[in-house]
């Protein structure tokens, strides 16, 4: 039982009556059941506190509090926090099939000086961000301190926000995936324009002024989608770099509706339409993944 001490009132008096006799009846049922179960609760509330303002029943506190267990904050744990860091980041590594970060020396002092007021949620969330959002492999000192907030006192961070029964965290996954692809969508096309380039630049030094005539094996090795408009013959090198600008540049005036629109839409065409594979593909619920279809107007069979 997570967050015990947030129990309302009339539910600490079930619970307690099911720990006490061992029955329960579902909701909307008569038929009373036999349980044996141990329980593990847990809390961040003063339960000392909640019980002296009659936020919480004693009597319920002392049948939960057989055996105590006092889990220490992640900054008193020392090279618990680094462990803890290797493992999320090889978990962040298998999930977005990307290579493994890894920290400098001083990325490392940081990590254990820091303060961690949420503990191992928020180093789960702040390593996932370096392993889908950091170009570098091994993170070091500016990079951490790039996605480590400035005020520790701070609340932004949505993983430390527990309240509600909205799952922000399957809407942030889609949103890295989202990241994600989109800079590899650019990487490849500064990758391809400067091929373009480089390959003017020769074959126009091989013709003289004349004119660019392209040969076979030129055409041939030229990427099929890097413009727009086909390469002529009479196209400048600054023509062609314009072209592929504007075609890199078109990814920034989506809005993230029309972004969340196309990983949908291609989630479901890699999976033949299969919803339910589709969903585990982006890391949501099948549920989820519905409401995007009715959203984004997917539903027309």
């Amino acid at each position: 039982l997570d967050e015990v001490g947030e129990l309302p009132l009339a539910t600490q008096a079930r619970l307690l009556r099911v720990l006490e006799t061992g029955e329960y009846i579902r909701v909307g049922g008569q038929e009373i059941r036999k349980t044996d179960v141990r329980i593990v609760a847990a809390t961040n509330v003063n339960m000392q506190k909640a019980v002296s303002e009659g936020k919480f029943r004693e009597d319920l506190y002392y049948r939960l509090n057989t055996i105590p267990i006092q889990m220490p904050p992640l900054r008193d744990r020392g090279e618990d926090i680094v462990l803890l860091f290797r493992l999320f980041a090889m978990q962040m590594a298998e999930k977005y099939y990307l290579p493994k970060i890894t920290l400098t020396d001083e990325a490392r002092q940081i990590l254990l000086q820091y303060k961690w007021p949420g503990n191992v949620r928020q180093l789960k969330n702040i390593t996932e961000q370096m392993s889908v959002l950091s170009e570098k492999r091994e993170i070091d000192a500016e990079t951490l301190l790039h996605f480590i907030p400035r005020d520790q006192d701070s609340t932004q961070l949505a993983t430390i926000q527990s309240g509600g029964s909205h799952s922000y965290e399957s809407e942030r996954e889609i949103l890295y995936k989202i990241l994600y692809e989109l800079r590899g969508n650019v990487s490849d096309l500064r990758r391809d324009l400067n091929n373009v380039r480089k390959q003017l630049e020769e074959s126009r030094q091989l013709n003289g002024a004349s004119g660019f005539q392209p040969t076979p094996s030129t055409v041939s090795n030229l990427p099929a989608t890097t413009s727009k408009q086909p390469i002529t013959p009479t196209r400048t090198i600054e023509q062609v770099e314009d072209a592929v600008a504007e075609e890199i540049s078109e990814p920034e005036t989506l809005n993230l509706n029309d972004i969340g629109k196309q990983l949908v839409e291609k989630a479901l065409e890699r999976n033949n339409g299969n919803r339910k594979k589709a969903a585990l593909e982006l890391g949501i619920s099948d549920r989820t993944l519905y409401r995007r279809i009715r959203q984004y107007g997917l539903d027309k069979d």
